[in-house]
């Protein structure tokens, strides 16, 4: 149906104040003595494509908990910190244009993350709420990390422009929960992360990745969702 345009109802808006962007990318990052970081190129065509060979770009920070790799996409431009300011700022080639400017503020972010996470380190406390719930870290057995070394192993895929794929080291402990099954729940902990259980009801995980420490928190949640009638639930703090 075409409707006159006399009879077109101008849209209405909930709220009347102005729209306000957040403005993360063009915050300064402050970098600690400690961390030390290896540049690639600061700026190239944000043109290229990212399966280009010329638009590989890594960003490496090492600290003194570790290391971690960030894959830069063709449009954001790299300023290094001065001698007498500590400070990394991030931009992009054209802010104007949506997909640049949808990358700067993630780029930034993750950056600062990884900075804090060599630096300090990310840390995540599970609680476990139920009657009869437990939870603790013990070794795997020998016959099974015999088992898993000889079984292949499978590179996750990665999209272009990803940092390259390391294998990583066969897992040594995992996490055996008891959270109302009639069987325990075996949970293999990766190797850059560290699992602790200060009480039978608390789970304290430590990393630097971020991303990496809140998918393994999540992989744990998902084996008791929240109970609206008992209450039961495995839950975490923030990080």
């Amino acid at each position: 149906m075409i409707v006159p345009q006399n009879m077109l109802v101008a849209r209405r808006a909930f709220h009347t104040t102005a729209r306000a962007a957040s403005h993360v990318g063009s915050a300064p990052i402050t970098i600690p003595p400690s961390v030390k970081i290896e540049y690639p190129p600061l700026s190239i065509s944000p043109d290229l494509p990212m399966a280009s060979p010329m638009a590989q770009r890594f960003l490496r920070v090492t600290g003194p908990l570790g290391s971690q790799v960030l894959s830069l996409r063709p449009s954001v431009i790299l300023n290094p910190p001065a001698s007498e300011v500590p400070t990394l700022s991030v931009t992009v080639h054209n802010p104007t244009q949506k997909w640049q400017n949808s990358s700067w503020g993630k780029t930034r972010t993750l950056i600062d993350n990884a900075i804090k996470g060599v630096s300090e380190g990310y840390t995540v406390e599970l609680r476990l709420v139920g009657v009869g719930y437990r939870a603790s870290v013990e070794p795997i057995p020998e016959k099974f990390r015999l088992l898993q070394t000889q079984m292949p192993r499978k590179a996750t895929r990665r999209g272009p422009g990803s940092p390259p794929y390391v294998e990583p080291p066969p897992p040594v402990d995992r996490i055996n929960l008891k959270v109302g099954y009639s069987h325990p729940v075996l949970i293999d902990i990766p190797t850059d992360l560290s699992v602790t259980c200060s009480a039978p009801t608390k789970i304290l995980l430590k990393g630097i990745d971020k991303q990496k420490l809140g998918l393994f928190a999540a992989s744990i949640r998902k084996w008791r969702k929240p109970e609206p009638y008992r209450g039961k639930v495995c839950h975490a703090c923030s990080l």
